[in-house]
């Protein structure tokens, strides 16, 4: 196993959005920060939690020099009722290549009642537990640069702001 350069997360999901129905294609979109810099995608799937898997992957297509591989996920039950929460958890394995950058295995735990938001959480937290190993140091760092940067905060993250404009320009 590398040695890993520091616990502190690299990538944080600033915003995901999904939609998704019996006849019609899955759609999410995403946009992820990593200091400075800043990736917005989004992508369709075989479902919610596919099409956001998706998008994280083209978001960071340049950071990760491509696509990871989704080798696990599992969804446990934690109690019984509408308000049980449930604990995913997810397994990857880097984009495939030549080197330490595409070995190695990544595992990720979130657990919520929304279980779209514990797979994309867990998502997210496997891939900075891959981006912590000293091979992959500065990675984000060096695809964000020649980026815009990202927008200035209204201080009030993870709340909902009813005033604002959100009609989502970039789902695409």
């Amino acid at each position: 196993m590398s040695a890993q350069t520091d616990t502190t997360p690299a990538l944080h999901l600033t915003r995901w959005t999904v939609t998704s129905g019996s006849n019609s294609q899955s759609r999410g979109a995403v946009v992820i920060e990593a200091g400075d810099h800043h990736w917005r995608a989004s992508a369709e799937g075989n479902g919610a939690v596919d099409a956001l898997f998706k998008a994280v992957d083209a978001a960071l297509h340049d950071v990760l020099q491509g696509h990871p591989r989704l080798v696990g996920y599992d969804v446990h039950a934690l109690a019984e009722g509408p308000e049980a929460e449930g604990l995913v958890i997810v397994a990857v394995q880097p984009p495939p290549g030549e080197g330490p950058r595409s070995e190695g295995l990544y595992d990720g735990k979130s657990r919520s009642t929304n279980i779209i938001a514990a797979s994309i959480e867990s998502y997210i937290e496997a891939l900075n537990a891959m981006l912590a190993e000293s091979h992959w140091a500065d990675a984000p760092a060096s695809a964000g640069r020649g980026r815009k940067a990202a927008p200035e905060t209204h201080g009030r993250r993870g709340h909902l702001d009813k005033d604002a404009d959100d009609s989502l320009p970039w789902v695409g």
